[in-house]
């Protein structure tokens, strides 16, 4: 039998570095599905294809390596999308084969047809179709270089009958992936030099973009005595071995890092394009360092802005850098970190009458969790628990839906990040509506038995979404949840499941849970009225707090504000 243009493209994808592809097999997929695993791919059958896109770029992300997902016509990929958004906000490089209906019956209206081009303008870094035989071998590889160079989400649509027609001799393109090194000038250089030799009290503000970066970032902070607030996504980066770190700021952060930023004179940014212009300060001369030239003054007016890895960046920066000696603006905010820190800690404890608070879980997993263990989260609460809470020490990773904001990304991701590392420990730190959302994939995790531990924060509610109600001034509206017991759904779906409600039975219970060979799920009943605490209150929050309180008073539900009260503010 003759080599069919689905194997060429299948080849192709190997030799850029796939390894897996995840997705749900179908009508317009079948012929390329059945050459993967004669390739060496293999194919990871999901229950939704969403969770799928989450599970791709959660392996894009860790490894640093393409990873495919396929789905077929019409619905089958159309439900990637929202899992692409994310992998192409996180610059995750990740494939889509987009199965289509034969080349004859596009325009027609046909069933199932629809124009994936348009679909997947918005979340991609390419887009094309095989029209052609001739056109697999280098529409594929440029597919795969897009994704791989440009951090993104390359899509291939690919019609069946061009999938299941014969190969052609094609020239022997192929994937070229080197990095180049980019940093700025020696002109622009000098200025940054410049600029921070004048600086008194000088903030480094630290992003994603500076993983790798780790050590340079470090030594620059100890010439300039300045403290290092981080993002949320730049935590794995900076936050561990760090004697300058501050934290993180902004609604999710603390209140040194937020205060070391808004008091600098001189605020270094470096690989973070930090979207909430509220938390810049408003007077500070403001120097921007990206590798991406759209970044440069994106979210705030800078004075200087230069394209550059932040690695390559620092190494060229750092010989035009002279020790400080006064390092009281550091010592100050490293001070308050460090109370801040002790703070965090008192206040992740077991709660009064067997409470458990979702603080005091992230704790106890904290502690006893694998050292190089892999966490991955749900958007909400549970999320902000684990960035605040677990510790990050060079071995760990965190991934969690801090660009594009989606609940049910935990459980996916998760899958991911199991699947590339079968050896290492991996937890999924899953909100009750998150999970809900995309409750099938747990049976994924059971059939390609995947030793995932989840931990569901079971509050009965939207919880974040409370809060942002309760902070308007607005009663609780279509956030509460009736949930099943999670830990007897668990069993039922073939995996190890316990619930727990009472404080006192939560070290043993993560122990045993945490000791499951194979996938296993902790229910938690956590207190629904705790409070995620930002660095700062806002007069307009905390009126609508006031507002909030008030209305729930006047419509019986005053044992509501009580018992936010006696929870968040026990003293």
């Amino acid at each position: 039998m003759s080599k069919k243009v689905a194997r060429v493209i299948i080849d192709t994808m190997k030799e850029a570095g796939v390894e897996h592809c995840y997705g749900i097999v179908g009508d317009t997929l079948n012929a390329f599905a059945s050459n993967l695993a004669p390739a060496g791919i293999k194919f990871i059958h999901m229950r939704h294809e969403e969770a799928g896109a989450f599970a791709a770029q959660g392996e894009a992300l860790l490894l640093n390596r393409l990873t495919a997902v396929a789905g077929s016509c019409g619905p089958g990929s159309l439900h990637f999308i929202n899992g692409l958004y994310e992998a192409n906000r996180n610059r995750a490089p990740v494939l889509l084969i987009a199965s289509q209906v034969v080349r004859r019956e596009l325009g027609f209206d046909f069933i199932q047809e629809v124009d994936f081009k348009a679909v997947y303008k918005g979340c991609s870094v390419f887009c094309e179709m095989v029209l052609l035989p001739e056109q697999a071998r280098r529409l594929t590889a440029q597919a795969c270089q897009a994704a791989i160079t440009r951090r993104g989400v390359a899509v291939l649509i690919l019609p069946v009958d061009v999938a299941d027609s014969a190969a052609v001799d094609e020239l022997p393109y192929r994937v070229h992936t080197n990095v180049p090194v980019i940093r700025p000038s020696e002109t622009d250089l000098d200025e940054m030099a410049s600029l921070l030799a004048k600086g008194s009290n000088i903030t480094i503000y630290a992003g994603a973009g500076c993983a790798g970066a780790h050590d340079e970032v470090v030594e620059l902070a100890k010439r300039l005595q300045a403290p290092v607030a981080h993002t949320s996504r730049g935590k794995d980066a900076l936050e561990y071995d760090n004697p300058n770190n501050v934290g993180m700021t902004g609604v999710l952060g603390v209140e040194s890092g937020y205060h070391a930023v808004l008091n600098c004179d001189t605020l270094l940014l470096l690989g973070t394009n930090f979207a909430w212009s509220q938390f810049y300060p408003s007077r500070a001369t403001i120097i921007q360092v990206d590798s991406d030239p759209m970044h440069i003054g994106q979210r705030h007016p800078v004075q200087l802005g230069v394209v550059g890895n932040i690695k390559d960046t620092l190494q060229a920066l750092l010989p035009r850098v002279s020790q400080r000696e006064d390092s009281s603006f550091r010592d100050a905010y490293v001070e308050r970190h460090e109370k801040a820190l002790k703070a965090q800690a008192a206040r992740s404890t077991p709660g009064k009458r067997g409470l458990i608070y979702g603080q005091y879980l992230s704790s106890v997993i904290n502690r006893k969790a694998a050292e190089d263990a892999l966490f991955a989260a749900d958007d909400g609460t549970c999320g902000v628990w684990m960035l605040r809470v677990i510790a990050a020490n060079g071995k760990r990773r965190m991934f969690a839906s801090l660009l594009h904001g989606t609940m049910a990304s935990g459980i996916g991701t998760a899958i991911g990040l199991q699947t590339c590392q079968p050896d290492r420990q991996v937890v999924c730190v899953a909100g009750d509506g998150g999970i809900t959302m995309l409750l099938g994939d747990l049976i994924t995790i059971v059939s390609e038995k995947l030793p995932i531990k989840i931990a569901v924060y079971d509050n009965g509610a939207l919880g974040f979404v409370e809060l942002e109600q309760k902070s308007e001034g607005l009663l609780p509206t279509y956030t509460d949840l009736k949930n099943p017991d999670f830990g007897k759904v668990a069993r039922a779906m073939g995996l190890w499941g316990r619930t727990v409600t009472d404080a006192a039975e939560l070290e043993s219970a993560v122990d045993e849970w945490l000791a499951v060979s194979g996938p296993a799920l902790l229910n938690v009943k956590v207190a629904p009225m705790e409070l995620v605490m930002p660095p700062f209150i806002a007069p307009e929050a905390a009126y609508g707090m006031a507002m909030y309180s008030m209305r729930a008073v006047l419509h019986g539900q005053a044992g509501d504000v009580f018992e936010m009260i006696r929870e968040n503010f026990p003293k």
